[in-house]
């Protein structure tokens, strides 16, 4: 069993920071990639950041300058730093996972339970 527990979400200011934690535990033989989607009311689920095993890093346009994804490998956590927030932002935030439970290159995806994120004008 694979789970990834987020943490992190609230509620902020315009112009505020807040950083989500996502740790990532079960079974798993290698994280192939990690990152970060949301979805707003009455909106489709986008990506907002993903960094692969390589530590190479992706963005949305709207958030590239203001947020930064990082992983610590060691503690299977992938971290998700939001700066400059806007109220556009508002959103549940959901983290995902690429992973391979053995050395057959088989991919699993898994997901968070999502955390909420507001920001207020």
């Amino acid at each position: 069993q694979v789970q990834l527990v987020e943490s992190g979400g609230g509620l902020v200011q315009a112009g505020g920071s807040l950083r989500l934690s996502c740790v990532i535990s079960g079974s798993i033989f290698k994280i192939n990639s990690m990152g970060w989607y949301r979805q707003a009311p009455g909106k489709q689920r986008e990506l907002v950041a993903v960094v692969t095993d390589g530590s190479n890093t992706k963005y949305a346009d709207s958030v590239k300058g203001r947020f930064t994804i990082s992983r610590d490998n060691a503690e299977s956590t992938v971290y998700l730093q939001m700066n400059s927030l806007k109220p556009e932002d508002t959103a549940v935030y959901y983290c995902n996972a690429i992973i391979l439970k053995s050395p057959q290159p088989f991919e699993y995806i898994y997901w968070g339970q999502g955390t909420q994120v507001t920001v207020s004008s």
